[in-house]
């Protein structure tokens, strides 16, 4: 094959390639991680005056690893979150009172419902917890995922160890 340019010189001079480098300079590999190669960070959130979709989102983007280079979706590829401040989360519009929670303890006329305030008054952090997990996969991949997170109510956590990265959500986009 011949290739002739005016940027190789006159115009009758011609660059000879050869078919195999054309073909070694243009064949790219698609990078796929898997359990060996991937790099989990520990990533602090703090929930403080946030809304509780938006930040549930941001929550299950870390978890879930959609923001790496070499996110695979079908391997854990996310970091590990933990959530400070859940008992200060924001609902808007009158949520607090109508967005309800509905489960079933498996025996006839079972059905059990719990509003927002309801359950936030039990345990703040389920809030939190419910809202990222219907954002996960529904699958062994979306439990393993899950276990990934860490919610707690107040400012103390039990991950000092691992010595979490603090990340405003707000300023990833």
């Amino acid at each position: 094959m011949y290739i002739c340019t005016p940027f190789l010189g006159t115009k009758n001079e011609c660059l000879t390639i050869t078919k195999n480098l054309i073909v070694s300079k243009l064949s790219y590999k698609t990078v796929s991680a898997n359990k060996n190669t991937v790099t989990k960070e520990w990533v602090l959130v703090d929930a403080d005056g946030q809304t509780l979709g938006r930040i549930a989102s941001g929550i299950a983007m870390l978890i879930r690893g959609k923001y790496k280079t070499n996110y695979t979706p079908h391997v854990d590829c996310g970091d590990n979150v933990v959530v400070i401040n859940a008992d200060k989360i924001n609902l808007t519009g009158k949520k607090w009172g109508d967005k309800t929670y509905i489960r079933h303890t498996g025996y006839p006329g079972g059905q059990r419902s719990l509003t927002a305030i309801e359950m936030f008054e039990k345990d703040p952090t389920r809030l939190i917890e419910k809202a990222v997990k219907g954002m996960l996969p529904k699958n062994k991949l979306g439990s393993a995922l899950f276990r990934n997170l860490y919610v707690y109510a107040g400012t103390e956590h039990q991950q000092n160890a691992q010595t979490p990265k603090i990340i405003n959500l707000n300023d990833l986009k």
